[in-house]
């Protein structure tokens, strides 16, 4: 394909404005065509900044033939629905993570995406960062591995983003629209966590297909699927401990969401005489740095080599993935088969979480 991309949205929330418009608008390779979102002024506001057009629904963007591929970017309980529609309608497909906000959900769609020859790329944008590509490709072998600490101990984007780039927000979708949509949310998270499953439980189900995908995705990029999940805990819905069995070592996973003002979030590997560690900060703006540290020690002296700073933004990495997808036909390493393995492994994580003392 040597003309630009046409690339229709469906849903202008939030990682749509900071991330994915902006991004596409700047990127010759695309062409923003079609947008649509449940707020009719958020699409013919965002249609006429990016001089695209606003489209009724999510249907009308993917049947358009104008469009050649798709960015998914609504709440997640729409997302396995439009994606069946959008490669039924052979289109290439970009869907913000979780592809679905369940396996059972997810699991039928499989047989679509290997029968199509379009691309269907899920978006993990920490598995395309340059510090993560670095420490991929700078991994100790796995039998030397001591530990693995993952974390994401972060406050919510919105103390970020009301300081850095003003968001519109939808304040005319339909009262009836949210509270189905809530509605069908709920019974989402039920049918993995159980009918009778308290609030805080279900949130933290959301919690692990929201903030924690990227890290988990992630650990399993650098390790590969664990043996088993030897122990998980949730308090409040927004602290998440897990310990993944990897036979001679354990991962750690840890997530809190709190109000304190600062994004924590990274992955360390230790084995005996070596520490790597990255670190993530908010992605809510743009292009602050990421690096790896790598220290080592010896008998008498150690010392820390500093890969990086990197300040390419992992979006656009990711965008420069999909384009290559596109237009090679190569498979994206984060599928549809690959976000199955995560949501499969979320629902053996509440499974653990249990009745709490």
């Amino acid at each position: 394909m040597t003309r630009p991309i046409s690339v229709g949205l469906i849903g202008l929330g939030e990682v749509a404005q900071l991330m994915h418009l902006p991004l596409l608008a700047d990127d010759p390779r695309f062409a923003i065509a079609a947008v649509t979102d449940a707020s009719p002024t958020l699409s013919a506001r965002l249609a006429g900044r990016y001089h695209a057009t606003a489209r009724s629904d999510a249907a009308a963007v993917i049947a358009d033939p104008a469009v050649d591929a798709v960015f998914i970017l609504t709440p997640d309980h729409l997302h396995a629905p439009l994606l069946e529609q959008a490669i039924r309608a052979n289109k290439h497909v970009f869907i913000e993570k979780p592809a679905a906000l369940t396996a059972d959900e997810l699991r039928p769609l499989l047989p679509l995406e290997q029968a199509t020859d379009r691309t269907v790329f899920v978006g993990y944008m920490r598995r395309y960062a340059p510090a993560f590509v670095a420490l991929k490709a700078r991994m100790p072998r796995i039998e030397d591995i001591r530990h693995v600490r993952i974390r994401d101990i972060i406050r919510e984007s919105d103390f970020f983003v009301g300081q850095t780039r003003a968001v519109l927000r939808a304040d005319d979708i339909a009262p009836e629209v949210l509270a189905e949509g809530r509605a069908q949310t709920e019974a989402l998270l039920q049918s993995v966590m159980g009918q009778d499953a308290p609030a805080d439980q279900l949130r933290a189900y959301q919690v692990l297909t929201g903030l924690a995908s990227h890290s988990i995705s992630a650990m399993r990029d650098l390790l590969g699927p664990p043996l088993s999940v030897a122990h998980a805990r949730q308090h409040g819905g927004e602290t998440v401990i897990v310990l993944f069995d990897y036979g001679h070592f354990t991962a750690l996973y840890e997530a809190v969401i709190h109000n304190v003002a600062r994004f924590d979030a990274g992955i360390e590997v230790l084995t005996e005489d070596t520490h790597f560690r990255i670190n993530y900060d908010t992605p809510y703006i743009r292009h602050l740095p990421t690096r790896l540290e790598i220290t080592r020690s010896g008998a008498l002296e150690t010392g820390t080599e500093i890969v990086g700073p990197f300040y390419n933004d992992a979006f656009r990495l990711e965008l420069d993935a999909f384009h290559d997808c596109v237009t090679t036909g190569v498979a994206p390493r984060t599928g549809l088969s690959d976000s199955l393995v995560d949501l499969e492994l979320f629902a053996r994580i509440g499974a653990c979480f249990g009745p709490q003392e």
